[in-house]
């Protein structure tokens, strides 16, 4: 295998060549004299203390080194940029193309066969898989799995969901203080991502059912043992795969990419994915829209009991067989024809799989909620799309008709929701612009307003929400995302007007305002939404706004799209 292994382009040449001997002799420093002529694998690990999901992937990372080393490769342990979701201002979906590029550059840049994507928080796993789809390399990924389930006063805390219904009953009045105070330290007990059906859950599965990971992976718990024998295997498998020259483009495929948003549907994913699964095919040039993935996911039920769209968390999915018993239950559903890091197929992976917990994963017979996918919305409002995630908003609210109430950024939001005199109603549309991709700048997970405090007082609990920003994969509620093209980009939203009558009808999948359409394209933009747009002037910041793709893109950079290369570039000495 030496003569066909990239990283002899490295190693390889006649001695006496003086560049090989510079790039074999820094790297030896105790390994063996044949170790330049195995497979070298980078372990591309997103562990950071100010990443606090993924701090644990130190650990992991000696497992994956261990399957290496077992399986004749060398491990390179290559830390790479890592996003912190809590943590990360304006928002970590700014830096998600950053960090893709920037690993994609490193794993381009060096003598490695193939690579270890090790992720979890929301954007790391997306922003590692668009990376490797981009490099070309053989590449598998492991997902550092959820956080144990916090408790508070005998009830489960899910985190996430949990900070946004506690929060809201603060607010209201229901909530002592102090009872939010003490849930704080009760809610975050042991390492892991969010243990809700949030967005790092949702992408180790819709990892998983691409094929970009061990089957049976998704949803390990960060502290059990079995995810460090995963890493362990993942780093056996991976030399294996550099030897049959399994690369990306051989796995996501448009086949792969359908396998993903049927899973999507039927655990009740963040509505983030569409994001990140549109960014994952464009890297790939793989024509793969918004219509695709709302005819995909139509028709798929619901079968997971998890918050923020059921009651349970992720060490309950694990418990009662996670995806791979979902999937099993769908398998005349999927797609036949793609295969995984295994080389099999997704639906030979699954066969057999077994639900443990009907609680928790329903039969198809008796699913928790029919026709649960992602709808796709158009309409004058939303020429190129909008997302709703109907499993986790108010039956009742997705046909409805109100006004809306426009606030120009989410800073006037937040300053005026809360005025006893605000003039709004249960049956109002609250609207937020400017907190797209251009506009905020990143898309930020905004989405889901709070609601005004007078209303939560007198009892409401949801109400439409409409803006062209996201929201967190954990949180819930009659919620509009994504909203394309943005108001920064001069979309509609950016000349409607507070008392516009707003039709949201997610059953026929429009989203349109009641005003003449002449004279709704004739208004002004906004100046006072233009005012509130992000106006960068240098850095990464400025390259981002003046390139990012709408959201019904994915969000990538235009110049990053439908590229795939792992040549070595030209020597260094």
């Amino acid at each position: 295998m030496t003569d066909r292994l990239r990283s002899q382009r490295w190693y390889g040449d006649d001695e006496g060549a003086r560049s090989s001997f510079i790039h074999r002799a820094w790297m030896r420093r105790g390994n063996p004299a044949e170790a330049p002529e195995k497979p070298q694998i980078a372990i591309a690990s997103t562990a950071s203390a100010l990443a606090p999901c993924n701090a644990h992937l130190t650990d992991i990372a000696r497992s994956v080194s261990n399957g290496v080393w077992e399986a004749g490769g060398v491990p390179l342990e290559m830390p790479v940029m890592s996003l912190g979701e809590t943590n990360m201002r304006p928002t970590a979906m700014l830096f998600r193309n950053l960090a893709a590029m920037s690993i994609e550059e490193q794993i381009r840049a060096n003598p490695i066969d193939g690579v270890v994507l090790l992720g979890g928080c929301d954007k790391t796993i997306p922003a590692l898989l668009m990376a490797a789809a981009s490099a070309g390399l053989p590449a598998i990924a492991l997902s550092g799995g959820p956080m144990l389930t916090g408790t508070l006063a005998g009830r489960r805390l899910g985190c996430g969901t949990d900070v946004w219904r506690l929060s809201e009953e603060v607010r209201a009045g229901t909530l002592a203080p102090e009872v939010f105070a003490e849930s704080e330290q009760a809610m975050i007990r042991s390492a892991g991502h969010c243990n809700t059906m949030g967005t790092a859950s949702t992408m180790a599965c819709v990892t998983e059912a691409l094929g970009m990971s061990l089957p049976g992976t998704a949803g390990l718990p960060a502290p059990d043992a079995r995810l460090a024998q995963a890493g362990h295997l993942t780093g056996r498998r991976i030399v294996e795969m550099v030897a049959e020259d399994l690369t990306p483009d051989k796995i996501i495929t448009r086949a792969a990419l359908t396998n993903a948003v049927i899973a999507s549907a039927a655990i009740g994913g963040s509505t983030n994915a569409v994001v990140h699964l549109l960014a994952i095919a464009g890297r790939l040039g793989i024509d793969f829209d918004l219509a695709d993935i709302d005819a995909i996911g139509h028709g798929i039920d619901l079968l997971v009991n998890l918050q923020p769209s059921g009651e349970h968390l992720m060490e309950d999915f694990h418990r009662a067989g996670g995806l791979r018993a979902v999937l099993a239950q769908i398998s005349d559903r999927l797609d036949p024809t793609a295969v995984t890091v295994t080389g099999r197929s997704l639906v030979d992976e699954v066969a057999g799989a077994v639900v443990g917990d009907p609680t928790v994963i329903s039969p198809p017979t008796a699913p928790l909620m029919n026709n649960a996918g992602l709808a796709v919305l158009h309409g004058n409002l939303a020429p190129d799309g909008a997302v709703i995630k109907p499993a986790a908003a108010t039956e009742a609210l997705l046909t409805h008709r109100g006004p809306a109430l426009v606030f120009d950024s989410i800073e006037e939001f937040g300053d005026r929701i809360d005025d006893p005199e605000l003039d709004v109603t249960p049956d109002t549309v609250l609207v937020v612009r400017g907190c797209g991709p251009r506009g905020y700048p990143g898309m930020p997970e905004v989405g889901n307003l709070p609601l005004p405090a007078k209303l939560l007082a007198a009892g409401v609990r949801d109400m439409v929400r409409i803006s062209d920003a996201r929201m967190s994969g954990t949180a819930y509620g009659t919620v509009v995302l994504h909203v394309a093209p943005e108001s920064a980009a001069d979309g509609p939203l950016a000349r409607l007007r507070t008392g516009d009558l707003i039709v949201l009808d997610v059953p026929n999948r429009r989203l349109d305002v009641e005003v003449d359409q002449a004279e709704f394209d004739a208004r002004e933009h906004s100046p006072e939404a233009r005012r509130s747009y992000a106006a960068p002037t240098r850095g990464w910041t400025k390259l981002y706004v003046d390139t990012v793709q709408q959201a019904d893109r994915g969000a990538d950079l235009d110049f990053l799209v439908g590229s795939t290369e792992d040549t070595p570039a030209r020597e260094s000495h």
